[in-house]
């Protein structure tokens, strides 16, 4: 039997040789509230993963109560993931226009290092067709609260 976790196990994020360091977030909004699918947390979420080149946001699909999103480091070796993520989500909730949504978001996040190219590209689909799962629309590219911030190329 697997054991149940509410929280997975965070790991130090480690490269082998040359290859990518490519890491699959999920965060949610405080209570799973559906606040992000709209054009003001859009920009916001969009600013705050600009601002700050420690971690570099790849893909990214913001869902009404949760972001997925690919990041990689910006630096080497790589600084805290967690330190990161709460920089951001600091950033956003500072901006975020309306005081009585606060907080925005849960403690912690879902994290997993991909460890191929093909996991990555497997991923993406999954985290591109969120929106058609969803019923929120179809087809997937209709979803305007997605994009990509850098480029993260997959390399062995």
């Amino acid at each position: 039997m697997l054991p149940q976790r509410k929280h997975p196990a965070h790991f130090a994020t480690h490269g082998g040789g040359n290859r990518s360091v490519i890491v699959f977030l999920t965060i949610c909004v405080h209570r799973r509230r559906t606040l992000l699918a709209n054009d003001v947390a859009h920009r916001l979420l969009f600013a705050a993963w600009s601002k700050d080149d420690r971690w570099r946001v790849g893909r990214y699909v913001v869902m009404p109560d949760h972001v997925h999103l690919f990041c990689s480091p910006g630096v080497w070796p790589p600084t805290s993931l967690d330190d990161w993520i709460e920089y951001w989500k600091n950033l956003a909730t500072r901006a975020w226009p309306r005081a009585e949504q606060k907080p925005i978001w849960q403690k912690g996040h879902w994290d997993t290092q991909l460890r191929t190219g093909d996991s990555y590209a497997a991923k993406w689909e999954y985290v591109r067709n969120n929106p058609v799962r969803h019923g929120l629309v179809v087809p997937a590219e209709d979803w305007p609260f997605a994009g990509e911030v850098h480029e993260l190329r997959w390399h062995d």
